[in-house]
């Protein structure tokens, strides 16, 4: 006997583990029968996993906290027990704020704080100049791409709230956007970054992963109320998603990989584009440079899979600093029992330790239990003590 699933899910490369899993039968083994449902937008994967049409979904990590705190919509508690990648965006610029960047450049184009301060002076002399202020596309305002493009300008003096203009678009519309002039730069996962290099229409500036070592990015998202109801469903998609994200994690499966992934009906792009995210080996630039890192995406490896509730305190803590919910001491803690790294373990049947700091590249090491603290370090910010 199998049980029926209909899980939502956003083409993007980050949602490798929950279609692998699907499609190459490892959810079968585990009794699911699972229908896959392509979204174009968040908004549309959140209310559809919250009032039910949906039994779980690729999300993103901020957002599973918001619909548990109540924050933007309706409150409903959210289970993840499962990570599906850290890490895995990027900022893509225009050819024009390339060249621009790159002119105020003092320092590495691969260190943010350069690009930061570099930034900074664009936009003063933008305002100087009386010309209007660059646009910047991010997925949704609860959002590790809001947060760390924030985090990124925030830290070379750029008031991302008040010297720029910040913008929703789903992530298969950013490269569009770009070309059409309606965006500047935007910061969204993979495949979209390639594509618009591919296009000749971007430079990628910077990797995720530049900004934050190690940061839990989608995660396998159900509702409180259903895992506590189904909790031997939920240990199955945990197993079938631990086989998954194994099996992506052997470069020798990769182009295997690459392939179903490309399909129309999962993410729809050139195999060519997924298996060089999958890599972490990307191309950066339309004259063809590349760049490497192995930490641009990490499904499985490093831990990378099992919830951390810290990841969640920190994400907690961003929102606050934005002024998204004032502290509270309470709300913290359902934010980091939102992660749930002890349904993980039941189903791994083991612990597998935990993953790394978030690890940012500006700022004074994140303590969770300080958060205060933590956001008094930082000159620009909605956040006031």
């Amino acid at each position: 006997m199998t049980t029926p699933l209909r899980i939502g899910f956003i083409p993007l490369v980050d949602a490798a583990a929950l279609i692998v899993a699907v499609d190459k039968g490892f959810a079968a083994t585990e009794g699911l029968d699972v229908t896959l449902v392509r979204e174009v937008s968040w908004s549309n994967v959140r209310d559809k996993l919250n009032i039910g049409l949906f039994d779980a979904a690729h999300l993103l990590a901020p957002v599973a906290i918001a619909s548990s705190l109540g924050l933007g919509h309706v409150k409903v508690p959210i289970a993840a027990p499962f990570n599906l990648g850290l890490n895995g965006n990027a900022i893509t610029v225009s050819p024009a704020l390339h060249a621009a960047l790159m002119a105020e450049l003092d320092g590495d184009r691969f260190d943010p704080m350069a690009t930061a301060r570099a930034l900074a002076r664009v936009v003063a002399k933008r305002r100087t100049s009386g010309e209007g202020p660059l646009t910047f596309g991010m997925t949704f305002p609860f959002s590790t791409h809001n947060y760390q493009l924030r985090f990124w300008m925030a830290a070379g003096g750029v008031d991302p709230d008040e010297d720029v203009q910040l913008v929703v678009l789903p992530p298969p519309y950013m490269a569009d956007s770009l070309a059409n002039g309606h965006v500047d730069a935007f910061c969204v996962g993979a495949p979209w970054n390639s594509i618009a290099v591919d296009l000749g229409i971007g430079h990628i500036l910077h990797f995720s992963s530049d900004i934050l070592q190690s940061a839990v990015e989608k995660v396998l998202a159900v509702r409180q109320t259903w895992a506590e109801k189904h909790p031997e469903i939920v240990a199955a998609l945990v197993r079938a998603h631990l086989r998954a994200s194994e099996f992506i994690e052997d470069r020798a499966n990769r182009p295997e990989v690459a392939q179903i992934l490309a399909q129309p009906e999962r993410i729809g792009v050139d195999a060519s584009v997924i298996q060089r995210t999958l890599d972490g080996r990307l191309k950066i630039s339309p004259d063809g440079t590349m760049r490497e890192s192995d930490r641009y995406l990490l499904v499985g490896r490093e831990v990378a899979a099992r919830p951390a509730p810290a990841q969640a305190a920190w994400l907690y803590a961003q929102m606050v600093r934005w002024g998204q919910t004032p502290f509270r001491p309470e709300a913290l803690q359902a934010a980091m029992a939102v992660f749930r790294p002890d349904l993980h373990d039941a189903a791994a049947g083991r612990p597998t330790g935990a993953a790394g700091a978030v690890g940012a590249f500006s700022g004074p090491p994140f303590d969770p239990s300080d958060v205060p603290g933590h956001l008094s370090a930082f000159k620009i910010g909605r956040w006031k003590p």
